[in-house]
């Protein structure tokens, strides 16, 4: 069990509504879909409706001090389903890179591995006290495109496993490279637009930030107790 695991849910039952796709920048295909991850009738592009309010307010934020500049969308509503799919194949993917084959692991390795794919997906789990934050359709995952359509570049593509997922890893290696000041500033300029509306921020993925689901409730308690002002500490979504 993750931290923000322990966070009691207070479902709102609020819809799950379709993302206005042409409000923002997107990839297509979605990166899931065309690895064949089993959406079936749903849709990533779907998020709770105060979720995607504020969002569009990330955006206007974001708009006011970089014109023509907007969020992209990789990854937003994710069935369990579909948590499964990419934790099956991410799993994989871990094996290929060690030039093995699922039938040539020891236990030691399997544990090992799962650990490693643990650290950035989520469970799929089906305990309704702990549901995975894309689950719920509180989290999303982005990125930015500037005034010329372009991709800001990060340092680092969404879903790397690697230190290079941490949102602050090019903080204090600036002066290093000539690029990684501006990496660094561009994650800045990310998670401003989006804790100006309210989200939190995964302190683990650059990319990843959300509104009312445990994780938000969690994070949002450890500010306010440093702040010594009342918890937050309940969630308004659970799996859908």
């Amino acid at each position: 069990m993750k931290p923000y695991q322990q966070i009691p849910i207070h479902e709102c039952h609020e819809l799950l509504v379709e993302i206005p796709i042409d409000r923002f920048a997107v990839e297509s295909p979605h990166p899931y879909t065309k690895l064949s991850a089993p959406y079936g009738e749903k849709s990533p592009y779907f998020l709770r409706q105060s979720v995607l309010e504020r969002l569009l307010m990330s955006q206007t934020a974001l708009q006011e001090q970089y014109p023509g500049w907007r969020i992209q969308i990789f990854d937003a509503y994710r069935p369990i389903a579909v948590q499964q799919f990419m934790v099956d194949y991410t799993f994989q993917q871990v094996i290929q890179s060690e030039g093995l084959t699922d039938a040539e692991l020891t236990i030691a390795q399997q544990q090992e591995f799962l650990a490693k794919v643990y650290q950035f997906w989520a469970l799929p789990s089906l305990d309704p006290t702990m549901p995975p934050p894309h689950s719920t359709g509180a989290a999303v995952d982005v990125s930015l495109v500037d005034a010329a359509g372009r991709t800001v570049e990060m340092g680092s593509p969404i879903d790397e496993m690697s230190p290079r997922s941490d949102p602050n890893y090019y903080a204090e290696l600036e002066t290093q490279q000539p690029d990684w000041a501006q990496f660094h500033l561009n994650r800045q300029i990310l998670k401003a637009a989006m804790t100006t509306a309210g989200f939190e921020q995964h302190p683990g993925e650059w990319w990843h930030f959300s509104y009312g689901d445990q994780m938000w409730a969690w994070l949002a308690g450890q500010k306010a107790a440093d702040l010594k002002a009342p918890n937050p500490l309940v969630a308004q979504y659970g799996a859908i």
